[in-house]
């Protein structure tokens, strides 16, 4: 079995700047939404614009609820863990989300009460402060990065629903990037295979002979954007591939088994 990789560390303070600071870019963009555009259909069927951005909303509320909530003893779910996690409760999340659309129509006040509610929690929240979950306890620096995984994932969502261009702040993108990059290589753990996304991550992953030295024999690379994309199961890896998006060289380069690491 190879060797577990050391869990990658974040920096809270850069991390909690990033989640609301995209969150803001979020909110200026669905306010600006008249009501053609929320009833707008997206890739996430069955849900409108609307249901995404109540989504969104959710993914954000969460911090508040588990920063309300008790604070577990300890933390037994790792983000080397989470992106499986969760799986079980998409259809509830799904259905939530739809909920949510129809009890806040004024989304943008919604967001409003989420951002400051949140900032409040976070300044009063002690240092390695545990949130519960249903999914397993973590630590509030490791959902912070989930997060930021949730709000790149789905401002590209709706860029790609409405035809806008709401930007990705570096931060949220990198810590996104760099936390689905290191869920590869917790479901295939090995060092035969080197996956590039410059300029955010290198990790090695897939079982096979260890590359030492020099080049490796097999090299995947590709944006943090399509990677993004990939490891949600937005992109196929076959399209990515016709359209040039990844290279993969060597023959234990192919990744589309593993893919989508989470939808």
């Amino acid at each position: 079995m190879p060797p577990k990789p050391r869990p990658r560390t974040y920096d809270p303070a850069k991390v909690r700047t990033a989640v609301f600071a995209q969150f803001a870019q979020v909110r200026e963009a669905v306010v600006a939404l008249d009501d053609q555009q929320l009833a707008l259909p997206t890739d996430l069927a069955p849900w409108s614009v609307r249901e995404l951005a109540a989504h969104i909303g959710m993914a954000m509320n969460a911090l508040v609820r588990a920063l309300e909530a008790e604070e577990p003893r300890k933390a037994d779910l790792g983000l080397d863990r989470y992106a499986g996690a969760s799986a079980p409760y998409a259809e509830a999340i799904a259905d939530a989300a739809q909920t949510l659309a129809v009890e806040h129509e004024d989304l943008d006040a919604w967001y409003g009460e989420i951002a400051a509610r949140s900032a409040e929690l976070l300044d009063a929240a002690p240092p390695g402060r545990l949130i519960q979950m249903r999914t397993g306890a973590m630590t509030l620096t490791d959902f912070l990065v989930t997060r930021a995984m949730e709000l790149v994932v789905h401002t590209d969502d709706l860029n790609r629903a409405t035809g806008l261009d709401i930007p990705l702040e570096r931060q949220a993108l990198a810590a996104c990037t760099r936390f689905l990059a290191d869920a590869l290589a917790a479901k295939a753990p090995g060092a035969s295979t080197e996956v590039r996304i410059p300029p955010y991550a290198v990790v090695q992953c897939v079982e096979g002979p260890r590359h030492t030295r020099g080049t490796p024999p097999n090299v995947v690379e590709t944006d943090p954007l399509t990677w993004v994309r990939l490891a949600t199961g937005r992109t196929a890896w076959a399209d990515a591939l016709d359209e040039a998006k990844v290279s993969a060289s060597g023959e234990r380069a192919d990744l589309s088994a593993l893919l989508p690491l989470l939808s």
